[in-house]
């Protein structure tokens, strides 16, 4: 009795951290999607296939390895597509991109001193650039609101109150409060039985350096430093050895084949695995495992309705799902933003890396979030060879 009460703690642990996960950030993962060139349907096809590739990982390495073992989608990484610039060669361009960064997480799997030298990135600098790319989504909210208030200002209110009452479900209940807003239009009647059918949709990847630059090395550096390396210490402080290298060979060798149908980015949760690794899980680590199982089955059952939730999404007013999203973030800008500026030795070059992610900038058609890192590693480095009072 002891046993099964232990795992029935453990499943509902699991299951009520996949469904705050999936809730709080599949706009954002659809917005990153659909603002490097992905229709609808690609969209919708990318959150179905990394839903089912978090969930069958997050099961796998729970079950092989008796740990709390989570992955989940790139919330950063969708944020910094979201931020980016449509590349020049469309979707097909992202797609080889996200193929990159797929084959960069298989090459850290394999040598191990890369993983080493990702960690030689001054976190002031990651944390900054990932909350510059950040703060042009998360405006977004009180733009739409300007725009057309009486669709926004509901979805913001809700939040607003859940924040209070109840901040873990506070996006999710914006969520709710969007699909009021969309049905009260009368756009979800418009909808067929076929429009909810889940659908995987595919696109040749197409090579493009500087999609490549721009898109690839990004995603897999925010998502080594704000999503892998955390999900790392995460585990490890409830007394749990992650298993890096296995994971990331995991996301490689999966993203790589998965790139074309929308699968950009996948790895180990962060945020989210304190539930399923904590005391939420139950009492006895040995145990918590079961969590891990049960998110997984939980992530690859919400997969399945990415297409509803995507159709849904398609038929709401202009601003209501980049509120959504921008709301879901606003915690990770203010926790990254916190960070970079932490430190007053670094706090000059982390200024830098934020304004130039947020500014937009691209030359050569590389985006911002990789100028950001070369400004800020600049500026790092002129402020560290400063003369002193001697040399002046």
């Amino acid at each position: 009795m002891r046993a099964e009460g232990l795992n029935g703690q453990a499943v509902g642990a699991g299951v009520v951290a996949s469904l705050v996960g999936w809730t709080s950030s599949f706009a954002v993962v659809l917005t990153g999607l659909r603002q490097v060139g992905a229709s609808e349907a690609e969209a919708a096809s990318g959150l179905l296939v990394v839903s089912v590739l978090m969930g069958l990982g997050s099961l796998l390495f729970s079950w092989r390895t008796r740990m709390p073992v989570t992955l989940a989608w790139s919330t950063p990484g969708a944020a910094l597509l979201a931020g980016a610039a449509r590349p020049d060669g469309g979707y097909a361009a992202a797609v080889g991109a996200f193929v990159v960064a797929a084959l960069l997480y298989l090459l850290t799997a394999l040598v191990r001193p890369l993983g080493h030298w990702v960690q030689q990135i001054p976190a002031s600098l990651a944390n900054a650039m990932l909350a510059g790319v950040l703060l042009t989504l998360c405006v977004e909210p009180f733009r739409a609101l300007a725009a057309d208030w009486t669709a926004v200002a509901p979805v913001l209110a809700t939040w607003l109150v859940l924040t209070w009452l109840a901040p873990r479900y506070a996006t999710p209940a914006a969520f709710v409060a969007a699909v009021v807003v969309i049905t009260a239009t009368g756009a979800l009647g418009e909808l067929g039985a076929r429009d909810l059918v889940p659908q995987v949709t595919w696109t040749t990847p197409h090579a493009d350096l500087a999609a490549a630059v721009a898109i690839g090395l990004p995603l897999y550096l925010v998502t080594m430093t704000s999503q892998n390396i955390p999900g790392v210490a995460v585990l490890a402080s409830f007394g749990y050895r992650a298993p890096l290298r296995g994971v990331l060979a995991y996301a490689g060798l999966t993203g790589a084949a998965t790139a074309g149908a929308g699968g950009y980015s996948v790895n180990l949760a962060a945020i989210s695995a304190a539930l399923s690794a904590g005391p939420p899980a139950g009492p006895d680590p040995q145990r918590r495992w079961v969590a891990g199982v049960s998110n997984g089955v939980t992530a690859v059952v919400l997969g399945v309705a990415a297409s509803a939730v995507a159709t849904v999404a398609v038929a709401a007013p202009e601003g209501v799902l980049e509120t959504v999203a921008g709301v879901a973030l606003l915690g990770t800008f203010g926790a990254s933003a916190a960070a970079a500026l932490a430190d007053p030795d670094q706090r000059e070059a982390a200024a830098v890396t934020f304004v130039v992610a947020a500014s937009g900038f691209a030359l050569g058609g590389v985006g911002a979030a990789f100028w950001s890192l070369v400004a800020g590693g600049l500026v790092l480095a002129v402020t560290r060879f400063r003369p002193g009072p001697r040399s002046a």
